[in-house]
This record gives structure tokens, sequence and C-alpha cells, in this order.
């Protein structure tokens, strides 16, 4: 087995795993956090497939600016589920 073989192999593994997990898990924040895991395996798949423009954009809006907003909307959910005094 090539070097490259085992590692994109390894790759489709983390990508599966990383997506049944944030599909599956119960806490918000953690399933945020492995959405953008995800996102950043993803745009490894698309470099390694040589796409780079897509592996950028996938970086970019999958993992970076999609994140950000989940995580904004995790943060706003906590702050309204905290009893006022």
């Amino acid at each position: 087995m090539t070097p490259g073989l085992a590692f994109d192999l390894l790759l489709a593994a983390a990508l599966i795993w990383s997506a049944l997990r944030a599909l599956t898990t119960a806490d918000l924040f953690r399933a945020v956090v492995l959405f953008i895991v995800f996102g950043l395996l993803m745009a490894l798949a698309w470099a390694r497939l040589s796409a780079p423009d897509i592996a950028l954009a996938e970086a970019a809006i999958g993992a970076g600016l999609t994140g950000a907003l989940l995580l904004d909307a995790v943060g706003h959910l906590r702050a309204k589920r905290k009893p006022e005094p």
C-alpha cells in the first residue's frame, strides 16, 4: 500500500467519523466544532483531489464563516437558557 493511498483512506475515515459524530452528538457546541473539523478535512480532501480553488472556498466559507456564525448562534442560545434573577 502506498503512503498516498493510506493517507487518502485515513482522510476518508476521518471525514465519515466527524460527520457521524457531528450528527449524533447531543451537545450543540461539540456538534459545531465537529462541523468545523469536517469542513477543514473536506478542504484537505479537495486539495488532495487537485482542486485548490474549491479547497480554499471550503476552508473559508464552510469551516470559517459558517463555523463562526454557528458558534455565535450557540452562544446566543446558551445566554437565553440561563435563568434571569
